[in-house]
């Protein structure tokens, strides 16, 4: 059986369902059935309007963020759902923070359903800095179906994996 990195955690039952579908090349009609569209927020500039759209509607009270951009060093296997940065710096007798977020360019051609997905697991991060239960009760209230979500984006990392792009 081939490496399925991204489901590395998964039960054999599911990786073996997986890997059928890969051997059978039945994996991209399964994920385009589901997800028929790649999203349309193609520029930092608009990622940024997104993503702030998104924290204004479930995060209002959390910390502005200074910058939100794609971006092309973001080692996926490392950091699959892209990255959250905050740093503090003292300007004077003040103490400024900086909150960023940056989402791997792989994900400029991915169903908008796994942008929003990416972007509340980041946005999470404003207020939980673990992987908590307090930060996924936090990701299902930004997103009810996170957790499936989150299983369909590593099916589609897969799929990247095995075969490239699929939009």
């Amino acid at each position: 059986m081939s490496s399925l990195k991204y489901l590395a955690g998964y039960s054999p039952t599911i990786t073996d369902q997986v890997q059928r579908l890969i051997d059978s090349q039945q994996l991209a009609n399964v994920l385009l059935k589901k997800y028929p569209v790649c999203h349309e927020i193609k520029t930092d500039k608009a990622l940024y309007t997104y993503v702030v759209d998104i924290k204004n509607q479930f995060l209002r009270q959390s910390a502005s963020l200074s910058k939100v951009v794609y971006d092309d060093k973001i080692d996926i296997v490392h950091y699959a759902l892209g990255l959250h940065s905050f740093v503090s710096r003292v300007q004077g007798s003040n103490l400024k923070s900086k909150h960023e977020i940056r989402i791997g360019s792989v994900f400029k051609q991915s169903p908008p359903a796994f942008l929003k997905m990416i972007v509340v697991h980041e946005l999470a991060h404003l207020r939980e800095k673990q992987h908590n239960k307090a930060f996924y009760q936090l990701c299902e209230y930004m997103e009810p179906d996170y957790h499936q979500l989150e299983f369909d984006l590593r099916l589609y990392l897969t799929y990247l994996d095995f075969f490239g792009k699929l939009y």
